[in-house]
């Protein structure tokens, strides 16, 4: 049956998409100051600083050849107390330019990049000493399902965040995923439960031991958020394959989920889950040593966080853990089993790539 709404909806979201794609493949000019200097370049009343200025909430959809992506941006600079305000228009101006060469460009999205390039635009055009952009795309990815091998579409998220100064750019790649995790304290408990009730039944403890190990015993579930970043300082140049991280995130929990499943592919996520019991600090700690072994490449001075977020079954809170710090801490503490001596943060990573005062 033919639809009239709904062809005409189709055609405003191409048109949109043709839009934001044509604003993006040509500079636009910036706003005409009209006589003599304009509002934002006066002097403020009170000489003061401000550590970020900016815009948030901006979104943008972003076609790469066949692939759609939904991205939220967000923008600031540094200001200094001479000059009243930023010039707002210009980052909606860099953000459109931006995209636009990335569209013509026909190259794999990569977020970290488009943070890059916005962050080294906009400080040039705000004539700011530093610039800071973070994007957020979330995008669909077609996977079979485990045993029946039906497509399934999965959301996923990538983060891109990048810190311009004028002597290079710190920038970070990161992705976002969803699993399923198994306590293993309760599933613990079960098992020595059952134990107990199995011998008390006539079986011998070599008998019981045996049925432990060839049959799932039961837990209680969570679905996890995993979260991994890796940054990488002003002179890397590798290249870090999203695919990768996300390979990382999600076998960190005790099992893949997928939206579609039959019936074999729910025993086999099940099954799996509750032969690979994990707590929340499992989680991080196995995405923590697979970032350390399969980037072997990358430089120490490099930035990983870490964290997972359980959503819990039996209880009404939820469960956190985190980590974060230099690459270099991570693989020592991994290789030797001895704390780091420190833990560095994302702003003390990101404020090391500011320039001493008078360079």
């Amino acid at each position: 049956m033919h639809h009239p709404r709904r062809d005409c909806a189709h055609t405003r979201a191409r048109a949109t998409l043709a839009h934001v794609q044509a604003i993006g493949s040509s500079v636009s000019p910036s706003a005409p100051r009209g006589v003599g200097e304009d509002v934002q370049s006066r002097a403020p009343r009170v000489a003061v600083g401000l550590s970020r200025v900016g815009v948030t909430g901006v979104e943008k959809v972003i076609r790469i050849r066949d692939e759609l992506f939904f991205a939220r941006l967000e923008c600031f600079v540094d200001l200094g107390g001479e000059q009243k305000g930023a010039h707002m228009s210009r980052f909606e101006e860099v953000v459109n330019e931006a995209i636009g060469e990335v569209v013509l460009s026909e190259s794999p999205f990569r977020a970290e990049t488009l943070a890059q390039h916005i962050a080294e635009l906009v400080r040039t055009r705000q004539q700011a000493a530093r610039a800071e952009v973070t994007v957020a795309a979330r995008y669909p990815e077609h996977r079979p399902a485990p045993v029946s091998g039906i497509q399934t579409q999965e959301i996923y998220t990538l983060f891109g965040r990048a810190v311009a100064f004028a002597h290079g750019t710190r920038r970070t790649v990161g992705v976002s995923a969803t699993g399923m995790t198994a306590c293993p304290c309760a599933q613990e408990l079960v098992a020595a439960r059952a134990r107990e009730r199995l011998l008390a039944d006539g079986f011998s403890e070599s008998e019981v031991e045996r049925i432990i190990e060839r049959v799932p015993v039961a837990t209680h579930n969570q679905r996890g958020l995993a979260t991994l970043h890796i940054g990488c300082i002003e002179e890397c140049v590798e290249e870090i394959d999203a695919s990768a991280l996300l390979k990382i995130a999600e076998s960190s929990m005790s099992s893949e989920i997928y939206e579609l499943m039959k019936r074999t592919d729910e025993v086999e996520v099940v099954e799996k889950a509750h032969r690979s019991p994990r707590f929340v600090e499992d989680c991080v700690r196995e995405m923590v040593a697979g970032v350390v072994r399969e980037f072997p490449q990358l430089d120490g001075r490099s930035f990983v966080s870490a964290r997972q977020e359980n959503l819990e079954t039996i209880h009404q809170h939820n469960v956190v853990a985190e980590r974060h710090g230099l690459l270099s801490e991570l693989r020592s503490e991994v290789d030797s089993g001895a704390p780091a001596a420190r833990q560095t943060t994302l702003e003390q990573w990101l404020d090391a790539g500011r320039p001493a005062p008078g360079v």
